[in-house]
């Protein structure tokens, strides 16, 4: 089974600019990484006018976009589990995760003073770590904003050292 981790925070805490470190460093030691976001707005990812926006217009399911090094897929479908969307992850060593912050995974809370300095994961048996520029203590362990290399550390020796 792949590890998941999710990262949870209130928006503006610093989750993206964040986990764009924490990838960097994971794959720097040669690790797989994928990762989902979840958003609660719409998104629209393909561009008006081109073939695939064409396709899914006149009113295709499923469109997947192939390139020599890259593929994507437009899929029309109500929101899913977090569980359903780890199928499109095969092959990873690793699978981060902004939001989901309800999961019954690993979680790691971003809890900024700037943004909302009240723990949202107090209490949830999933919390395993706590990023913060604050006092608190969730008798987790604890890391700085900036703290990536040690962040990194600690969720391979956690989840990818076999």
């Amino acid at each position: 089974m792949m590890p998941v981790v999710v990262f949870a925070g209130k928006s503006d805490s610093g989750k993206t600019t964040l986990l764009e470190k924490l990838i960097a460093e994971i794959k720097n030691r040669c690790y797989r990484v994928g990762v989902i976001k979840h958003t609660a707005h719409g998104f629209d990812m393909d561009q008006p006018g081109k073939d695939s926006w064409r396709h899914q217009k006149a009113g295709a399911d499923t469109v997947l976009l192939a390139a020599p090094d890259n593929l994507a897929i437009i899929k029309k479908q109500r929101s899913t589990s977090l569980d359903d969307l780890l199928a499109y992850f095969e092959g990873m060593d690793l699978v981060l995760v902004e939001g989901f912050k309800l999961a019954e995974k690993p979680k790691i809370e971003i809890l900024r003073a700037a943004s909302n300095a009240v723990p949202f994961c107090r209490g949830d048996r999933n919390l395993i770590a706590l990023v913060t520029d604050t006092d608190t203590d969730l008798g987790v362990p604890r890391f700085d904003m900036d703290d990536i290399s040690r962040l990194a550390d600690f969720i391979e020796e956690k989840f990818l050292q076999k």
